[in-house]
Formats: C-alpha cells, sequence, structure tokens
C-alpha cells in the first residue's frame, strides 16, 4: 500500500511542495521562498501542522466543512461504496443508486419546486452547467435570442473560463481573456464600502434597480438570467441591506428573468437555514451547490433546478453537457452521510438557535476595537472591515490588503485561521463548532487584532486614503 510522507520534515515537504506543486491563487516564487504551512491532521474545529501548532479553523477549510473534521462515519461509507461500486458513469442512460438516492434527498430539502439535479464535481463546474443551461432552456423555448447572464461587480462564482466570467473578480478577469461575451455586470450591495450617504435601505434599492436599468439597456429580450449569491463570501462576506433581495425578486419576475443563487457556500446551513434561499424568501430557478453538500470530505457539486425549468429541457430532447465524474458513486454515497449527520444532529438547527445568535454576539463585541469600522455577520458567516478612521468608514492610504495580510498572518501565528480579503477579515467556522470554542476564537481575534493594529501603528499604516 502506497503510503504518505507524514514522516517527512517539514523542511523537507515544503521542498517537495515548491518544486512539483502548483497552490490555487497563489504567487509561487513568493510561496516557494517563504515555505508552505502543511497541515497534517484534523478533528473537529482544530487543524494541526507538521510543526504540532494547533489552530482554530475558522474558515471551515474553504468555507465547507460544515460536520467539522474526523467524522470516521463518512470514510466507512466511502470504502463500503469503494468496494461495492467505486465508479460508474451516468451517461449512456445508465444510473446507480448513490446517485438516484442523493438526488431524491436533495429535492426534499430543497425550497420551492427545486426537484432536480445535474451533478458536477465542484461549483465551478455547476456554474458552467447553468450558463450552458439557461441558454440551452430560452433556445427551447423559441428565444435564443435571449442569451446575456447578468451577475455582480466583486462576486465569486468559480475560477474557470466559463464560472470566473460570471463572477465578477477584477483580478480574475485580468488573465485569461476573461470576461468572455455575453455576460454583463452591475455594482454589488456593499453599503459599507460603496453605500455613501444613503441609508443602507436607500442603498438596496438603488443597488436592486441597476438589474432593472440593466434588462431595459439590454432588451428584456436578450437577458436569460441574473446569478448572484444570497452572501458574497469571497467578496468579503458582503450582507445586502435587507431591501435588496425583495426587489431583485420582483425585478425577475416582471421581466421574465430567470434567477440562479449560487449556494456554494451558504447552502446547507451556514445561514441557519438549509439554504440561503431560505433565510431571504427568494424563489430561484436553479440553485447551485457544492462544499457543504458533503463537508468537503470529497469534491461535489451540482444544480438545482426548478420544474419549470425542467418541462422545457425536456421537451427540447438531448442536452448536450456532462462531466465524467457527475453523480459519481462514491461522493454521493459520503454526501449522502453528510446530509444525514446534519439532520439526524439537528445542526442547522442548531446553529439557527444557538451558536449563530452567540457568535454574532461575540462577534459584535470586537466591532469596539479601534481598528474595527464594521463587525457583520449572518448565521455562521461574517466580516471585520479594517479601517484607519471608523467615523469616516475610511480606507487605508496604503495598497488595499497591505493591513489585512498583516491581520492574516498575526492570526495565523496565533493560531486562528482567518482570510483576509483587501483590509477585511472574514469568518466561516465549521458549523459545530461550540460556545467554548466561540470564546476562544474571539479571544484569539482580539489579540490577533491588537497585534495587527500595533503592528500597522508602528508602520505608519493607520493613515486614511
Amino acid at each position: 500500500m502506497a503510503s504518505i510522507d507524514n514522516h517527512l520534515s517539514t523542511a523537507e515537504l515544503q521542498a517537495l511542495d515548491a518544486a512539483h506543486h502548483l497552490h490555487p491563487f497563489t504567487d509561487s516564487a513568493a510561496l516557494n521562498k517563504k515555505g508552505a504551512r502543511v497541515i497534517t491532521r484534523a478533528e473537529g474545529v482544530y487543524l494541526t501542522d507538521s510543526e504540532g501548532l494547533r489552530l482554530l479553523d475558522g474558515m471551515a477549510g474553504l468555507w465547507c466543512v460544515n460536520i467539522g473534521y474526523g467524522r470516521a462515519e463518512l470514510g466507512e461509507v466511502a470504502q463500503r461504496q469503494m468496494n461495492q461500486l467505486p465508479y460508474y458513469n451516468t451517461f449512456f442512460q445508465t444510473s446507480h443508486p448513490p446517485a438516484i438516492t442523493l438526488a431524491a434527498k436533495l429535492a426534499e430539502l430543497a425550497p420551492g419546486d427545486l426537484n432536480h439535479v445535474f451533478y458536477a464535481g465542484s461549483g465551478s463546474e455547476a456554474n458552467d452547467t447553468n450558463l450552458r443551461m439557461v441558454r440551452h432552456y430560452w433556445a427551447s423555448q423559441g428565444k435564443p435570442e435571449k442569451s446575456i447572464i447578468i451577475s455582480r461587480k466583486n462576486a465569486y462564482h468559480g475560477s474557470s473560463v466559463g464560472s470566473g466570467s460570471l463572477g465578477g473578480m477584477t483580478g480574475i478577469h485580468a488573465q485569461g481573456g476573461m470576461p468572455i461575451p455575453g455576460i454583463v455586470h452591475i455594482d454589488q450591495p456593499y453599503w459599507y464600502r460603496e453605500g455613501g450617504d444613503l441609508s443602507p435601505e436607500e442603498f438596496g434599492l438603488e443597488r436592486a434597480r441597476q438589474l432593472e436599468l440593466e434588462i431595459e439597456r439590454l432588451g428584456e429580450e436578450n437577458v436569460a438570467a441574473f446569478i448572484a449569491e444570497p452572501i458574497q463570501g469571497a467578496g468579503g462576506v458582503i450582507i445586502p441591506p435587507a431591501t435588496y433581495w425583495p426587489e431583485i425578486q420582483r425585478i425577475c419576475d416582471a421581466h421574465e428573468i430567470l434567477l440562479i443563487v449560487d449556494e456554494v457556500i451558504t447552502g446547507f446551513g451556514r445561514t441557519g437555514k438549509w439554504f440561503g434561499t431560505e433565510f431571504y424568501d427568494l424563489k430561484p430557478d436553479i440553485v447551485t451547490i457544492a462544499k457543504g453538500l458533503s463537508s468537503g470530505y470529497l469534491p461535489i457539486g451540482g444544480s438545482l433546478v426548478s420544474d419549470r425549468m425542467i418541462a422545457g429541457l425536456e421537451a427540447a430532447g438531448e442536452f448536450a453537457h456532462g462531466y465524467t465524474f457527475s453523480g459519481h458513486p462514491v461522493t454521493c454515497a459520503v454526501a449522502l452521510e453528510n446530509l444525514r449527520i446534519l439532520e439526524d444532529e439537528k445542526i442547522v438547527e442548531r446553529v439557527e438557535t444557538d451558536t449563530a445568535p452567540y457568535l454574532q454576539k461575540r462577534w459584535a463585541e470586537l466591532g469596539d476595537h479601534p481598528l474595527v469600522g464594521e463587525a457583520r455577520m449572518v448565521g455562521l458567516m461574517g466580516a471585520l472591515e479594517l479601517t484607519p478612521d471608523k467615523s469616516a468608514r475610511a480606507k487605508f492610504a496604503a495598497d488595499e490588503g497591505t493591513v489585512g495580510l498583516i491581520g492574516r498572518e498575526t492570526c495565523f501565528g496565533n493560531g486562528l485561521v482567518m482570510r483576509h480579503v483587501g483590509d477585511k477579515m472574514i469568518l466561516s467556522p465549521p458549523l459545530v463548532i461550540n460556545h467554548e470554542e466561540i470564546d476562544a476564537l474571539i479571544e484569539l481575534a482580539v489579540k490577533s487584532l491588537d497585534e495587527t493594529h500595533a503592528a500597522a501603528k508602528a508602520q505608519g499604516l493607520m493613515v486614511a486614503g
């Protein structure tokens, strides 16, 4: 049996990593000079690296380890499925019990008439599917000209050519010839940084109505769909004002525009509801899923599709699209066991009634820190806006992300995984985090903020731009 080289020293592992491993979203030369942090074990909400440092994982891996690390049940299910049917495809008019059973379970859990799933291997793949599916749907309705997708600036929908184009991140668009034609972007509902003198309620309506103005500019007959995350995760946990989503839903309904809700992060309990669409009372035509579907234990994604769309797609005959690993039997079996744990242990309900309110109360306390302009949170996902001037909601004069990076590195050094997006610190812990662990997280966050503030002052960075 092949073994994983955990017996190697950290330096040896880092040297191999630098020699052969290309990391996502990484300056390889800078990382190789520094050396990657090597994670070797995990249990509950804690990671352990190759030097024995224990870290509280405030990001649930990459927004995904909802049930926490070390649940042996998922490994046992994977082994049983490996022994019974390790792989078969779902092409050629075939299927298998794990794909069938998971599809039925997702239809049971999903709100509204989202009774069908098209499997993918990730959220990026699923959003590529959505791009093709909505265009194929309108063609099946005799309206092939309805092909433009409207998205938002600073949205994240993946990093493949299609999904990266759907997203609105300038760093992604600057590489690889994106966005591809037929995708346009409107402004994001980011009140803290872009709201100016408007109230959050006024700003939410203004940003939502940009969708209607863009539909009018492009022509309703040319617009296929609007895609958005309920809460922008990778963009910095941008929580829209309360007025935003009701107006977006009204506009989509009024203009015969399909609504695609990207729930790769918000799905499966992150907001305290099974889906963010329930939290915001939305009626989407497609919901993108991944991450928490398997709690990250194995890669899986998919598109939940409404009855209305399926009727049109079925009438059109073959949908010439699919992936080798669509509905992989082992990943489907693991996802089913993950959903069973979430249900049987009432983890989503506990988030809504217990851990989210407690973390939100403790998180709000961080808003009093002199470095923090805003501490916001929905469910178990939140952000801290770092600022040199709280009253003015000011940016730093230094390049964006300079202070945020200090914050991230300080957190890691103190044994807390928090991510920075520009000069925002963001949080998304496993859904199983308890009160004691929340208290430990806040204690580490305060320590890290104090040290970041001191470093920023010492480096002359506490200057508004």
